[in-house]
């Protein structure tokens, strides 16, 4: 049975506020949205994790008109891309986590699977991750690269920039974002610092 929309306001609440009292988005660096009776519920631009409520956000139909609320993130682009893609995606949620960003930041020879599955977590919760070619956020040049790869993976790494997730419902990408995340720290812990020469500038 579908959520009803004061529920998944409420995870959405929870999910920022978790996220930024343990560090892993800071400031209005993140947005997230949700899907419900064919709208479009996302974060207004810059909105913080730390203090949403249910007037952080605005309201767009599937077509991507505006509808209600406050002024939409510059990046539903991002978004509403993942929802055109499949009726099975219903959460999107996009931060600027620590590790994920610095392994964004280095050389990988595999763009389309590009974090080490130390651990069977990230496939068994994700699936891949793909590298997204840095452009500057919100921009047109961005939003053409994300469409360009992204059939290829299951969630992304924006380089330079922070991992986009999304999937059945905002739990389910609230752990898809969490499994990726600890993903990269293990694999920057592993690889990443002792390798600095691989670090690519946006």
């Amino acid at each position: 049975m579908d959520q009803n929309l004061d529920t998944k306001i409420a995870e959405a609440i929870w999910i920022g506020k978790s996220l930024f009292d343990r560090g892993k988005t800071s400031g209005s660096s993140a947005n997230l949205s949700f899907r419900h009776d064919n709208y479009i519920y996302i974060t207004g631009s810059n909105t913080c994790f730390g203090n949403l409520d249910s007037t952080s956000f605005g309201i767009v139909d599937m077509e991507g008109n505006y509808v209600s609320g406050i002024a939409p993130s510059k990046e539903l682009p991002l978004h509403f891309m993942l929802y055109k893609r499949s009726d099975k995606v219903q959460a999107v949620i996009h931060t600027h986590s620590f590790y994920s960003i610095l392994w964004s930041c280095l050389e990988h020879e595999c763009e389309e699977d590009c974090i080490p599955a130390y651990t069977p977590y990230l496939k068994m919760k994700l699936g891949t991750v793909g590298l997204i070619p840095y452009a500057k956020p919100g921009s047109e040049e961005l939003f053409d690269s994300f469409a360009a790869r992204m059939d290829k993976s299951n969630g992304y790494l924006l380089r330079n920039h922070g991992p986009v997730v999304a999937d059945k419902d905002l739990m389910s990408a609230f752990y898809c974002l969490e499994e990726l995340e600890e993903s990269a720290r293990v694999a920057w812990e592993l690889t990443g610092k002792a390798d600095v020469t691989r670090i690519i500038k946006g």
